[in-house]
């Protein structure tokens, strides 16, 4: 895979992820307790052989740069290897980047000094697993200019995906955003392949499509823009399949959305999660700080008790109940606090006797004793910020009152 070059992109703003995006962009939210979301595209990065990577930013880098430097400087740059991060710098002009495809194209300098074979760009705020080689298989078997990773999805998802239109050999023959009537798989008349935002090319033909895109009035997206661009040239596009040996479709979340990052979070936490972390065999790295180790502590009201969750290290229960749940590094959950169904980010301290459920915490919130947190909807909306389902996420060191 040294004829590789990757590209991560970084940069997106995450609106939609609001409360949790406003001092982070979205790759560096905080996700499984202990990790950040690019660490999953990162890790199949390293376990597939890749070591030649660069991460394009823009939108509240700050975070996420910090936990580059400090988490993932694995690789030797003496081999030439490298993971680097690359700012936006409007080195073509004076635009920040406009579209998926601009962003590669604003940064082409890279591609001319690395001089790879291929080109592989992925989304750095996606949960997964992948074994990149697989697809590059796929693709040099096909002979093809381009290869899109694809996943099966409900046709009646189509609003939420860009749609990629095939014929039964997986050769691509069209793209639709977002379609009310999506084209489906042949012969799964209630299936879509939704775009994973995974993108193979070749180097030659990137470098052209790039110079024609930036030359029309366009979006400047691969989906969107490039690849019906290229099938209109009669260039071999191809849709890679991401499904297990069974024909079922792998794990994988776009973390869009509010309710779609609990979810995620939430699907950990079964007996057999369909992502499992515990992968010895394909494993997510982060940056890990020294933490003491998980501490529970009994009080003349009760033992600590924590059912169905996963505590990361430096936690102390005092007293309290976690159900169900996800806290990251240094919470303190005090005597005879409950915490069920819920997201418990860093440094979080929850006061005696206060209880919280279906909710996200944010980092460095102190939630006062007795206090009550998704338990009066119509009292959270006032003070905090709900998901389309219910979902209550206190922002970042937000002031709490009882």
């Amino acid at each position: 895979m040294r004829n590789t070059l990757t590209f991560i992109l970084a940069g997106g703003r995450g609106e939609r992820l609001d409360p949790l995006t406003r001092d982070r962009t979205k790759p560096a939210v905080p996700f499984g307790g202990i990790y950040r979301i690019i660490d999953f595209t990162l890790s199949n990065c390293i376990n597939s052989g890749l070591r030649r990577i660069y991460v394009l930013t823009q939108y509240k880098s700050f975070s996420l740069q910090k936990h580059l430097l400090s988490g993932w400087d694995i690789v030797s740059n003496q081999l030439g290897e490298f993971i680097d991060v690359i700012p936006a710098q409007q080195r073509i002009n004076a635009e920040w980047y406009r579209g998926t495809a601009d962003a590669i194209y604003q940064n082409i300098y890279a591609i001319h000094d690395c001089n790879p074979e291929h080109i592989l760009i992925l989304a750095g705020d996606h949960i997964y697993k992948m074994d990149y080689r697989h697809m590059m298989n796929f693709h040099q078997e096909k002979n093809a200019d381009m290869t899109v990773a694809c996943i099966p999805m409900s046709k009646a998802t189509s609003k939420d995906f860009g749609v990629i239109e095939v014929d039964s050999d997986q050769h691509v023959r069209g793209f639709q955003e977002k379609p009310d009537t999506p084209k489906t798989i042949p012969s799964q008349p209630d299936q879509i392949f939704a775009s994973m935002g995974i993108y193979l090319f070749n180097r030659d033909v990137l470098l052209n499509e790039l110079e024609i895109d930036a030359n029309q009035v366009s979006a400047h997206d691969f989906g969107k823009n490039v690849i019906p661009q290229m099938l209109s040239r009669g260039k071999k596009v191809y849709v890679y399949d991401f499904v297990d040996e069974k024909g079922d479709p792998k794990y994988w979340r776009d973390i869009g959305t509010r309710d779609a990052y609990y979810e995620s979070n939430m699907d950990l936490l079964k007996h057999k999660p369909d992502f499992n972390l515990f992968d010895k065999n394909w494993p997510v790295r982060t940056f890990h700080e020294q933490h003491p180790p998980v501490k529970m502590v009994s009080t003349p009201s009760g033992p600590s008790a924590i059912n169905d969750s996963m505590i990361s290290g430096g936690c102390m229960i005092e007293g309290g109940v976690v159900d169900h749940s996800i806290l990251s590094p240094n919470v303190k959950i005090m005597n005879q606090a409950e915490v069920s169904h819920s997201v418990i980010m860093e440094s979080v301290v929850v006061g005696e006797g206060a209880k919280i459920k279906n909710a996200i915490i944010d980092k460095q919130v102190v939630i006062p004793a007795n206090s009550k947190i998704g338990y009066d909807l119509e009292l959270d909306k006032k003070r905090f910020n709900l998901t389309a389902s219910g979902i209550v996420i206190v922002p970042k060191r937000s002031h709490v009152e009882t």
